[in-house]
């Protein structure tokens, strides 16, 4: 071996002298690293814990319990039913992710013709035993007034009985529908109006409007309206508010796609407004945004709800409905959002 032959054998030992010490290096930094990070101060948080009292299986349960009686089938010579249990979860499903019939087919071994009955029948079973007691529309005045006073202790905005809003939902161009269901967005809806309290809970709802109407005209002719120009709601009489001697009158919120009247509140519309008008209308959105956050809270609790639903107008009206009652169970229930 000749001296240069001898040099390069030294650097390179010296580089891998060096390599070696940095990898050392590294390693110590990590382990320094390990040793230094906190020690995990929860290893399950008490909410988790709370599962067995708190969890979806006991809402799950509760409904098979209620709609049993009504989506038993019974079994015949040459073929068993689909057993009640397997029917409420190929729609709880379906519900929750939108996923079409034919997807479910995999996970449920179900045939998607099948399922299409299926979905039908369990919804109309569940918005028949649940709605009388999950959506009632207030017809007492201390009923009004408790939501009222929601609204002032969590939005700062007195007398409200509640907000309201329209939601489209997406559906299939029907045959032979034409335009009666396609709107200024492009798709063809239904829609959803919707009166929600303070807590996000659905008092009163419209479903089954054609996306063509606006929401004012759909507001119109609906029965809410009708019956509270009768005097029928049993709306609270004008009382003061606080730090006030003139009595001002309970209303319903809503934007400026609604008419106003002295029992629906509507944010002022001009330009150029004063401090004080400004500062209303900050209030009254604040307080309106409540409708707004429910749709939110529904379209992805049952996220059928954000693709366009393949079934007929009548079928959609029907899954809609089992969607708000099902919110309404849990906001009442099961609040474990």
């Amino acid at each position: 071996m000749n001296n240069q032959q001898l040099m390069l054998a030294l650097e390179m030992l010296e580089l891998d002298i060096d390599i070696s010490q940095n990898a050392r290096a590294m390693i110590q930094a990590i382990q320094d690293q390990r040793r230094d990070r906190r020690q995990r101060g929860w290893w399950t948080r008490d909410w988790l814990l709370r599962r067995p009292i708190h969890g979806q299986i006991l809402m799950f349960q509760e409904l098979l319990h209620m709609v049993t009686p009504k989506i038993r089938k019974r079994n015949t010579w040459y073929r068993k039913c689909i057993d009640p249990g397997l029917r409420l979860a190929i729609t709880l499903r379906y519900l929750a992710t939108g996923d079409s019939y034919h997807t479910l087919i995999y996970g449920f071994r179900v045939a998607h013709n099948t399922i299409c009955g299926i979905v039908r029948e369990v919804c109309e079973a569940i918005v028949s035993v649940y709605s009388e007691d999950v959506l009632l529309t207030p017809t007492e005045p201390e009923q009004w007034k408790a939501i009222a006073e929601q609204f002032e202790a969590k939005w700062q905005f007195p007398h409200t009985l509640g907000a309201l809003d329209g939601k489209h939902v997406p559906i299939r161009c029907q045959k032979n529908g034409g335009s009666l269901y396609y709107n200024y967005k492009g798709y063809h809806f239904i829609v959803l109006m919707a009166l929600v309290d303070a807590n996000y809970k659905f008092r009163w709802v419209n479903i089954g409007a054609q996306g063509g109407f606006s929401d004012a005209q759909i507001w119109n002719q609906s029965d809410l309206k009708q019956a509270i120009k009768r005097g029928l709601m049993g709306l609270p009489t004008a009382t003061p508010f606080p730090g006030d001697d003139k009595p001002i009158g309970y209303y319903i919120i809503a934007d400026d796609a609604f008419g106003m009247r002295t029992w629906l509140m509507k944010p002022f519309s001009r330009r150029g407004l004063s401090y004080d008008e400004r500062i209303f209308n900050y209030r009254l959105s604040r307080s309106r945004r409540v409708v707004e956050h429910a749709f939110g809270i529904l379209a992805n609790r049952f996220r059928c709800l954000l693709s366009v639903m393949n079934q007929e107008p009548k079928t959609v009206h029907v899954i809609v409905s089992d969607c708000v009652c099902l919110h309404n169970t849990m906001r009442m229930r099961y609040n474990f959002r």
